[in-house]
């Protein structure tokens, strides 16, 4: 809650006006008619791409996004913060509804981003954007992917507990989420008025109402349950992997439970970082400056050894 109150925007924008300023906007061919938006900032021709996604009801101006993607621009990489659907100001872009199952399109996303650089993409996901990443790092050699590089903070591992945690937790949490989405349907409804009327709905503040009304209106799926096993990350989803991965979640985590980690596949090539407090994609250590998440994420793609400090160390448990 702490690391998006107002208090730290203000910081986060101006430091990152060189981001802003450079970037331009790409409407992204993602197959089947699917258009996405990204940001692309660059210094040169040659800066290495790093793809940065956002989590559920944020977009490319979350401030983590816009925190993480201004240091990764000073260090003159390609930064290219990708809007899931409707996400953003991107409702009018496709006539379906947002879901978490949408990975095919996150797929050719990443696909014409690659077209477009010419070269391997690293990627950052937070939260559900962390958890759309791992799942196409499940799937890219066989989609002809190029990744080196997959870093996923407080990803969403089974959401059939986070939609638990959520019930059972803090209500802020949920009415927070709730008011979110709401936000976003009533822009989908005025972007596509012939399409979509939820006024039947309107006020509902049960995530899990308001998610089986939905996924049985505008979806194929069978039911609720199908859905959330859909893009859940544990069983044998994360078997395939074969790109060099990192997890880093917190023990506090009031949405995502650590349960969900001992039903993990371990692919070699998955390193998870644990670390006893940090909430959800928090990893506050001050209400100003860059995160320990941020500065974690920068060491681990391995773009400076100053980053793994020793507060870093002390932090984390390494889990093999």
């Amino acid at each position: 809650m702490l690391a998006s109150i107002g208090l730290r925007r203000g910081p986060i924008v101006r430091r990152a006006a060189p981001l802003l300023a450079a970037q331009r906007e790409l409407l992204l061919d993602c197959g089947e008619g699917v258009r996405l938006q990204c940001f692309r900032s660059s210094l040169t021709s040659h800066g290495e791409p790093i793809v940065v996604l956002h989590g559920w009801e944020g977009s490319a101006d979350s401030l983590y996004v816009l925190s993480l993607g201004q240091q990764l621009f000073e260090r003159g990489f390609d930064v290219l913060r990708l809007n899931l659907r409707d996400h953003g100001e991107t409702h009018h872009l496709n006539r379906g509804l947002f879901h978490s199952c949408r990975l095919p399109e996150v797929m050719g996303a990443l696909r014409a981003l690659q077209r477009l650089t010419g070269r391997p993409l690293r990627l950052v996901g937070f939260s559900l954007g962390g958890n759309f990443l791992l799942r196409a790092g499940a799937e890219a050699r066989s989609a002809g992917l190029d990744l080196t590089r997959i870093v996923a903070v407080s990803p969403v591992l089974d959401p059939h507990e986070t939609l638990l945690a959520l019930e059972r937790g803090f209500p802020g949490y949920s009415l927070y989420f709730a008011r979110k989405w709401w936000r976003s349907l009533r822009k989908k409804q005025i972007a596509w008025p012939k399409d979509y009327d939820f006024r039947n709905l309107q006020g509902t503040r049960n995530l899990r109402h308001l998610t089986a009304e939905l996924i049985h209106r505008h979806t194929r799926f069978a039911s609720l349950d199908e859905y959330l096993d859909g893009y859940s990350l544990t069983g044998r989803r994360l078997e395939s992997l074969e790109v060099s991965s990192a997890l880093i979640t917190s023990l506090d985590d009031p949405i995502i439970p650590p349960s969900g980690l001992r039903r993990l596949a371990r692919p070699p090539c998955l390193d998870i970082v644990v670390t006893p407090r940090g909430g959800h994609c928090g990893f506050l250590e001050r209400l100003v400056g860059p995160t320990w998440a941020e500065r974690r994420v920068v060491a681990e793609l391995g773009l400076t050894a100053s980053a793994s400090s020793e507060s870093a160390e002390t932090a984390a448990e390494e889990v093999a």
